[in-house]
């Protein structure tokens, strides 16, 4: 059963924060690209891209340690570490990436905005290891790229989609997209809601300070994947009720979010064009 909220973590003093800064910053330069070039080699090793997640994980790892992050896990469910999910997860922050990957267990593939995979180095080692690059806006491109989540779910991988699209600036949840529950339909996997509490204070968007804090991370109970449309519809509506529950925060009415610029650091498919 999921425990009941801690006592808030007193903000962390002018020294911690400037010493978490420091490192974790030249953590996310110096470190990705060291933690890059092992995955890109640890790639080419059969089975194609295993490796390089164990690569990309202890990268994670890393970059919470140096960031003075520390994660405090809870299961609704124990999760089997062989199976194969569709997490969905709020969005809030440059680390939720780290978070989850050293979160989650078994093998997991995030769907990526596209640009990153244009990165030297950085970007090669996300495409060696079995990322999905998402671009939005492009008909045929988002085609291939739910293709690409499926086939990595094919294998015997999990897939991450963090529905929102883009980062929340309040904490508050964002409307959803439906990408993630079409991935679940067409492959008959379980849905898992994830609820993330506390990256938004480690690093808000657009904020350069890293500030030393516990994130918790809640796993609620896998669900069925949806059976028609208009279950899609009502599975939407009730897991975004229950991911906000998780992340302890409220989610903002479809007709009031903020139209703040594009954030895709992650990105959601949007499905296949119908």
């Amino acid at each position: 059963m999921l425990r009941a909220d801690n006592a808030a973590a007193p903000p962390p003093g002018p020294l911690r924060t400037a010493l978490a800064t420091l490192a974790g910053n030249l953590y996310l330069v110096a470190g990705s690209l060291l933690f890059s070039t092992a995955a890109i080699v640890a790639a080419l090793v059969p089975p194609r891209g295993r490796h390089a997640h164990a690569v990309a994980r202890l990268w994670a790892r890393g970059a919470l340690a140096a960031s003075g992050v520390t994660l405090r896990l809870e299961h609704e469910v124990p999760l089997a570490r062989d199976a194969r999910y569709v997490f969905l997860a709020n969005h809030l922050s440059l680390f939720d990436i780290p978070v989850l990957l050293a979160a989650i267990p078994g093998q997991v593939r995030f769907l990526a905005k596209a640009g990153l995979f244009h990165i030297p180095v950085f970007g090669w080692a996300m495409r060696l290891a079995g990322f999905v690059p998402v671009a939005r806006g492009h008909r045929e491109r988002a085609r291939d790229s739910f293709s690409q989540a499926l086939e990595r779910l094919d294998r015997g991988m999990s897939i991450l989609v963090f529905p929102e699209e883009r980062r929340s600036l309040d904490g508050r949840l964002l409307p959803f997209k439906r990408g993630g529950m079409l991935l679940a339909a067409k492959s008959g996997l379980p849905l898992v809601p994830v609820g993330l509490d506390g990256t938004l204070q480690v690093q808000p968007m657009r904020s350069f300070l890293i500030r030393p804090r516990p994130v918790h991370v809640r796993f609620g109970r896998p669900v069925p994947p949806p059976e028609s449309i208009r279950d899609l519809r009502r599975l939407t509506v009730s897991l975004r009720a229950r991911i906000a529950e998780l992340a302890r925060t409220t989610a903002v009415p479809d007709g009031d979010a903020p139209s703040a610029p594009s954030d895709r650091s992650t990105a959601d498919p949007g499905g296949p064009p119908s």
